[in-house]
């Protein structure tokens, strides 16, 4: 009989080592950076759905190529209006939900 040596990790442990105890500065811009590329991911994605190229999502939205390439690679987090015009321009919406 074989047996499953596999090691449980406390992955609030290594969060906290690598970036800091919760709610610590240098936790918070952790999790700020890993939000924006995040939102860049899913910006990349919804723009490949749609068929559409940086340069021709940045002409929709008066932008450059340069700034969609930092928004999806995450070194540029859209302010919320410019995240609601991406959206619009790549044909999505958005919807808030209340945390129940």
């Amino acid at each position: 009989m074989q047996t499953n040596n596999q090691k449980i990790v406390d992955y609030d442990a290594v969060l906290d080592a690598k970036f800091g105890k919760e709610g610590t500065p240098s936790r918070i811009e952790a999790e700020e950076k890993a939000f924006a590329f995040y939102t860049g991911q899913i910006i990349r994605q919804a723009r490949k759905e749609a068929k559409m190229t940086q340069p021709e999502l940045a002409v929709k939205l008066g932008s450059s190529k340069s700034y969609i390439s930092r928004v999806e690679t995450g070194k540029t987090d859209p302010k919320t209006s410019t995240f609601y015009r991406i959206a619009s321009a790549l044909g999505l919406t958005v919807e808030l939900t209340p945390v129940v």
